[in-house]
């Protein structure tokens, strides 16, 4: 619901949206206020000026009427003044709190939040005991308005906390190493101990060869950036990607790369097409996840 207040002295209407709890508060409290402004005023020109008025002549009274008529201006004038005063804050208050539920919204989803669980849509359920033995009184309008304000700030840098940590959870998920580096294939070779191809002997194996047809696809197991991308004793052609937080991905014996160093790639982009280039028994890619400087086993990554 919108409320349309006219300002004769800006020759404007002020809209105010009601849809949220703060802003329908604000408002209410608003009306009470200049309720209670107009009939205090009201009963103290009525006593000042009813003792004046019975004691003059037709003249002093017409006189006194015309001055009672202008300060009935003034006041209303004043109290117009404070009006238009009060819908300007209360049309900030109400685009900030707008922008708060926009905000709201967005981390719910970022979250994966049940949007029943909050609904920026809806006030708040609350309630209460009436409490006893306290008289009626009229609120301050500018203290209420600002007590309102330094509440909505507090939540915007609540909210904008949240989504900041949210977003750096996204950007964490989406650079940790995950999945296989193909899309087809199987996994030829494992990580660790093993019988060199080549040589027959044990040999230390630091990663886990993946085999399919020649030219099949490799991709990025994670966003990041390419910081090699060219030949390497052993490796052949070869990729290396940095995905910050000290993992690094090593994708080896390729027929062809299709990245260049400094270019940033993204989980399951295309980075390279799969060979047997460098010490290979036949098309596969050799795949290493890096961690601190020191290989770890892929699996636990592949399996994540």
């Amino acid at each position: 619901m919108n409320i349309i207040l006219f300002s004769r002295r800006f020759g404007r209407a002020h809209s105010l949206s009601l849809n949220h709890p703060f802003a329908l508060a604000g408002v209410a409290a608003a009306v009470v206020g200049l309720l209670g402004v107009a009939f205090t005023v009201g009963m103290q020109l009525g006593q000042h000026n009813g003792a004046r008025l019975a004691a003059s002549t037709p003249g002093q009274l017409a006189k006194a009427v015309a001055m009672q008529k202008q300060e009935i201006a003034e006041m209303r004038a004043q109290v117009q003044q404070r009006v238009d005063a009060l819908a300007a804050r209360m049309g900030q208050v109400n685009a900030h709190v707008v922008r708060l539920d926009a905000l709201g919204k967005r981390l719910t989803q970022m979250a994966n939040i049940d949007s029943r669980e909050f609904n920026f849509d809806a006030a708040p359920s609350v309630g209460g005991p009436e409490s006893e033995g306290l008289a009626a009184q009229i609120p301050d309008l500018s203290a209420l308005i600002s007590g309102l304000e330094s509440r909505v700030a507090l939540r915007d840098s609540q909210l904008a906390a949240l989504e900041n940590v949210i977003l750096q959870k996204e950007l964490r998920a989406q650079i940790m190493p995950e999945g296989r580096p193909v899309r087809n294939g199987f996994i030829s070779s494992y990580f660790g101990e093993r019988q060199d191809p080549f040589t027959g002997h044990q040999a230390f194996h630091k990663g886990v060869d993946f085999a399919s047809e020649a030219g099949s696809e490799v991709i990025a197991v994670a966003a990041g950036v390419v910081t090699y991308a060219g030949d390497k004793q052993g490796y052949g052609t070869v990729v290396e990607i940095n995905h910050g937080d000290g993992f690094v991905t090593r994708y080896g014996h390729n027929k062809q790369n299709l990245v260049q160093v400094g270019q940033t790639v993204t989980r399951g982009e295309r980075i390279a097409l799969m060979g047997s280039t460098g010490r290979s028994t036949g098309p596969h890619v050799h795949f290493e996840v890096v961690r601190g400087g020191n290989q770890v086993d892929p699996l636990s990554f592949i399996g994540r």
